[in-house]
C-alpha cells in the first residue's frame, strides 16, 4: 500500500514525464531533434552529478567498468533517446508517447524468448493490445494526407532499444551505484550526440525565445534531472503495480498536455490506441494472482 507521500511523488513524476513529450515537441520548433538531445542531456547529466556529488555518492569510474557502460548506454540512452526524438519530429507528441511506452511488452516478449520461457496466457493479451494500438495509429499515419508513417517505426525501434537496455541492466553486473551508472549512461550518450549533431544538421543560430528556453530548462532539471533523482528515491520501495499504473499514465498525460502546450487534436484513434497500450502494459507488468 502507497503512503500519501508515495501517492504524491508518483503522480508528480508521472505528470513530469507525460508533460516531456509536448514540451519536447514544442522544441523541436526552435532546435533540431540531434542538438536538442546533446543540450539537454549533458545539461541534464552535468546536474545530476552535481547533486549526487553533494550527496556523498560515489561517481568515479573506474576503467574496468567503463566498457560496461557504455554497452549499457547503447541502447538505454543511445538507442532510445536517437530514435525517440526522429519519431516525435515525425508525430504527434501524444501519439509518439503512445507508440514509445509499449516498451514494456517488448521487455516481456524479449526477455521471454531469450530465457526459452513458455508465454503464459497474459503475454499474448499484451502482444496482441500493443499490436493493435500500433496498427490503430500506423493506419491513421498511412491514411492522413500529411501523414508520416516512418515515425512510428522510428518509435517501435526506440521502445524495442528500451526494451533491450532494460532487459541488459537486469542482467550486467557492475560494482557502480546505479545513479553512477545512469549518469556515466548520459554523459556518454550526450558525447555522442555532440558527435552526431554537426554532422546531421546545421549548426543551431543560439538565438531562442523565452519560451524555447524554458521549454529547454525543462528538460535539463525536470525531465533528465528532478524526475530522475524522484526515481532513484522510489525506485527501491515501490512495489511493481505502482510502476505499472505510472507508466500507464504517461501517454494519457503526454496526449492532454500536447493540446494545451502544442495544440495538438488526439482523435478516436489516439484515446483507443491509449486503451490499447494500457491493457498490454497492465498484462505485461501487473502481478498475476497467487
Amino acid at each position: 500500500m502507497l503512503t500519501p507521500r508515495q501517492l504524491g511523488v508518483l503522480v508528480l513524476l508521472t505528470l513530469m514525464w507525460g508533460i516531456n513529450w509536448p514540451m519536447m515537441k514544442f522544441s523541436l520548433r526552435e532546435l533540431t531533434p540531434l542538438y536538442f538531445r546533446a543540450v539537454t542531456m549533458s545539461g541534464g547529466a552535468l546536474a545530476l552529478l552535481t547533486f549526487f556529488v553533494w550527496r556523498g555518492v560515489d561517481m568515479r569510474l573506474p576503467w574496468r567498468e567503463a566498457g560496461r557502460v557504455a554497452w549499457l548506454a547503447l541502447p538505454n540512452i543511445v538507442g532510445w533517446h536517437f530514435f525517440s526524438i526522429l519519431g516525435l519530429q515525425e508525430l504527434a507528441s501524444g501519439r509518439a508517447a503512445i507508440l514509445g511506452f509499449t516498451m514494456p511488452v517488448w521487455t516481456v516478449l524479449i526477455g521471454a524468448l531469450l530465457a526459452h520461457e513458455k508465454l503464459h496466457a497474459r503475454v499474448y493479451v499484451s502482444i496482441v493490445a500493443a499490436v493493435a494500438a500500433v496498427g490503430l495509429l500506423s493506419a491513421q499515419e498511412l491514411a492522413a494526407l500529411a501523414g508520416r508513417p516512418v515515425g512510428v517505426l522510428w518509435m517501435q525501434l526506440a521502445a524495442v532499444s528500451w526494451a533491450v537496455g532494460t532487459l541488459l541492466m537486469r542482467r550486467t553486473r557492475t560494482t557502480l551505484p546505479t545513479e553512477a551508472v545512469t549518469v556515466w549512461m548520459m554523459l556518454m550518450g550526450a558525447a555522442f550526440f555532440w558527435l552526431v549533431a554537426p554532422l546531421a544538421e546545421p549548426a543551431p543560430a543560439w538565438r531562442f525565445s523565452a519560451a524555447m528556453w524554458a521549454s529547454l530548462a525543462y528538460g535539463v532539471f525536470l525531465n533528465y534531472g528532478y524526475a530522475q533523482i524522484i526515481w532513484f528515491s522510489l525506485a527501491r520501495e515501490l512495489p511493481p503495480s505502482a510502476s505499472a499504473f505510472s507508466i500507464m499514465a504517461v501517454p494519457v498525460v503526454g496526449t492532454i498536455g500536447a493540446t494545451l502546450i502544442v495544440g495538438e487534436r488526439p482523435g478516436w484513434a489516439d484515446a483507443a490506441a491509449i486503451v490499447c497500450v494500457s491493457v498490454a502494459i497492465a498484462s505485461a507488468l501487473l502481478p498475476r494472482r497467487g
